[in-house]
This record gives C-alpha cells, sequence and structure tokens, in this order.
C-alpha cells in the first residue's frame, strides 16, 4: 500500500507556477515512472516547458498532464516490484518458434 503521508504530499501538490517547479514534480514523478504505463507520453507536455528557449506557458494540455501523472501516482499500481518474500516460481517455454 502507499504511504498515506506521500499520497497526501503529491495530491496536494501545486500547479507548477515555473520550469524549475515543473522539474520539481517531473523529478519526483520520474522516480516512479516504471510504475506509470505510458510515463513519457502522458509527461510530454511537462518535459516541453523544460526545453531551452521555450517561454513558459501553462495550457489545458500541461493541466490535464499534470492531473494525471498525480492520478496515477497516487492509486494503487496493478504492477509492483516482486518482494522475493515469497520466492519465485519461474515458467519456461524452450520452443525454438516463440
Amino acid at each position: 500500500m502507499p504511504d498515506p503521508s506521500k499520497v497526501k504530499a503529491v495530491m496536494e501538490w501545486r500547479i507548477p507556477k515555473n520550469a524549475t517547479e515543473v522539474r520539481s514534480f517531473l523529478g519526483l514523478a520520474g522516480y516512479y515512472r516504471r510504475f506509470v504505463e505510458g510515463f513519457f507520453i502522458i509527461a510530454g507536455p511537462l518535459t516541453k516547458l523544460l526545453r531551452k528557449g521555450v517561454a513558459f506557458q501553462w495550457t489545458e494540455q500541461c493541466q490535464r498532464s499534470f492531473d494525471e501523472l498525480k492520478r496515477r501516482l497516487t492509486s494503487t499500481p496493478i504492477l509492483t516490484l516482486p518482494s522475493g518474500s515469497g520466492g519465485f516460481v519461474v515458467y519456461t517455454d524452450a520452443s525454438k518458434q516463440g
């Protein structure tokens, strides 16, 4: 289960006002990217704000990206890294055709 204090911190994250704040949010979100399917597509509008020479302009697309990342970061993931405490069972297929 997610740590309630961390979930609360993400849910209360304020809308970034500049590139530094976007970078901070993406730093946190990026740490958990392996649990967010399509992370780089979802984060695309936010990462565009970090490009050199791009004026900071918070758009509706940025807002949707921000909200979706927050939603996915605060919901329990279906897939998690294995803990190893219960052991592992490995099934293999040695077929030459797939």
